[in-house]
Order: structure tokens, then sequence, then C-alpha cells
């Protein structure tokens, strides 16, 4: 299954209008509120189903890294609303100041994320997930802890990534969950090769999306998706204080019990701007065939690229896809 194999052209680097889309819709949940607040009022529409003991994956950040999601808005929902659920994290792939536990817990206290716990799951190992449909491989290796919680609360900053194209809820698990020796190899790096970053474009898509499926099929209705438009450089977290400048304006949350509507949604955002807001980061996703993310969870039936988009601002007002174009809500044309 991990043999390297050649993937004909997918579209990765085409974008789909709305229109064009067929199947269901799932609903998308949205606040152009950025604050404490907003998180919280926009995940009390998606918890249903969280519970017992609960993981909240997010990114934490390399040292300094200056577009994180804000802190004291994690801190407010996790003591407001999720009382006892621990921060889930796994070591880096590259070398840095995560790529071990030791260096890895240096940095999380550096950021500031002392509030709760702050679960390193790849601390103690690793162990495979089955991958129910992929063609790239049958189980992905994930941090060991994964097991210990019963649902999963998908946090995530939304941006560009310099190999994905953007990060959002699907990077956010596929990478994120994955442990730092085994799994992000097998998803970055073909058996056998020195070049540790040699997987590239619409097979790299396909491999972080099929780890992303082993971890949303484990944990089935038990969880949830929010994703968050701020500071939105083409850069992810990961590159720290090295990202590039945010040029694309902030926009809001997107909340969803839907994967691939939520990151389908945000995309369709983005490119929903005008062209001196969105350019740096549609170039960012197009030329790393980014949108192959959100094929392949459609075609390996992890959500819909459809969707009603809620507005929880206005009385849950639906806003339509011709609202962006039409300039009806701020981040339109």
């Amino acid at each position: 299954m991990e043999n390297r194999k050649i993937v004909p052209g997918t579209g990765g680097d085409h974008y789909i209008p709305y229109a064009q889309r067929e199947g269901n819709e799932s609903l998308v949940y949205f606040t152009r509120d950025l604050s404490a607040a907003g998180l919280r009022k926009i995940y009390a529409r998606i918890c249903g189903n969280i519970a017992g003991n609960v993981g909240v994956k997010l990114h934490t950040g390399e040292k300094n890294g200056p577009n994180i999601i804000p802190r004291p808005w994690v801190e407010a929902l996790l003591q407001g609303d999720l009382p006892g659920a621990a921060i889930v994290e796994t070591n880096a792939y590259y070398a840095g100041d995560r790529d071990t536990t030791e260096k890895h817990r240096e940095t999380i206290l550096n950021n500031g994320w002392t509030f709760a716990p702050v679960d390193i799951m790849d601390e103690d190992g690793a162990v495979p997930l089955p991958v129910y449909g992929g063609k790239w491989f049958s189980q992905m290796y994930m941090g060991k802890h994964l097991l210990s919680y019963d649902s999963l609360l998908v946090l995530t900053h939304f941006k560009g990534h310099s190999k994905g194209g953007f990060g959002g809820s699907n990077k956010n698990i596929g990478i994120g969950c994955a442990d730092g020796k085994i799994g992000k190899a097998m998803i970055h790096t073909t058996p056998g090769q020195d070049d540790q970053w040699d997987i590239s474009d619409e097979e790299f898509m396909e491999r972080m999306t099929e780890s992303a499926k082993a971890v949303a099929d484990h944990f089935g209705k038990r969880i949830a998706y929010v994703n968050v438009m701020r500071n939105m450089s083409v850069s992810c977290d990961c590159e720290g204080v090295y990202a590039e400048p945010v040029v694309t304006p902030n926009v809001g949350i997107c909340a969803s019990v839907d994967i691939l509507a939520v990151d389908q949604a945000c995309v369709d955002i983005v490119y929903a701007m005008k062209e001196e807001e969105h350019h740096d980061l549609v170039e960012r996703i197009e030329s790393r065939h980014g949108l192959r993310q959100l094929s392949y969870m459609k075609e390996l039936g992890m959500g819909n690229d459809r969707y009603k988009l809620i507005d929880t601002d206005n009385g849950d007002r639906l806003i339509l896809p011709a609202d962006a174009a039409q300039g009806l809500v701020p981040f339109g044309k």
C-alpha cells in the first residue's frame, strides 16, 4: 500500500464553483465575532456529541508565533464549556522546537498554554488506526494517547500552508494527530528516500486526507470542527515568527460536524473575496494543489462540499453562495 504511485491530475489547482457541485448539503455555522464570546457561541452550535474525556486538537505553534488562535479565547472556551478537557498535540516531524517531547513542552510553556493540561499524544509512542477505503494506506500511526479520549474538538486556525496550500480541519488532524516519527513520515516521505519532503502536490493531499479520515472514523459522531479565519498568512503556524505577513482580511469563525463542509466553506469564503484581498492565499492554495484536499475528502465519503451557511449573528439567516458574490456579507466582492 505504501509504494510510491503516480497520480493523474485531479484538479487540485482548479477551484470548483458551488453551482458545479453535486450531492447533499451539511450545516455550517458562521459568526463574524472574532472573540472569546464568538468562539463560545459558535461552539455551542456543534457541541451536541462532545462528551466524556474530551481532547481539543489545536496547533499550539512554534515559539512566539504571531498568528495562533489567541490563548484567552481558548482558555474561556475550556473553562466555560469544556472543564476538564485537555489540549492535545503531537511532536513535529521536522527538526525544530517541537520534534522531541522535551523541546515541545518547553515551546508550549513559552507560548503560554498553561491554563489546561497539554497532552503530547505520542510521548509514549504510536498506535495504528485503520484507514478505510484509502489508496495509499491501510492504517496510519497516531499518537498513542489519542485512544484515551471519548470525543475530539478540532479547533483550527485556518490559514495557508507551505506544503498543503491551506491548513484547515483536515490538515489539523491529518498531520496533527499522526505521531512525529512514524505517521508523519508515512505522509511526507516515500520509504527509502533521503528527502524528508519528497512527496508533493496531490499525492501529499491524499495521504494527509487518508490520515484525517482515520481520526474522523475513530471518533465517529463524537467529533466536531471549528475553523477560525483570523490572521490568515500564507504560512502555517509551524513557521512561527518566520511566517509571511498577513495580507488577507479577517473574516470570522465557521463550525460544523462535517469536516469537508467546514473546510470547503472557508475556502469558498476566501475565493469570494476581492482579488487584491485573496490573491496571495489563492496563489498558495492553487500552486500546491491544495484543493485536492476537498475533492479527495468527497471521494472518501468524509462529508459534503455543499452546505447551508448559517449566519448566527443575524437570527440564523441563510447565507447563500450568491450573497458572497453580490457583496451582501463582509467578505464578498
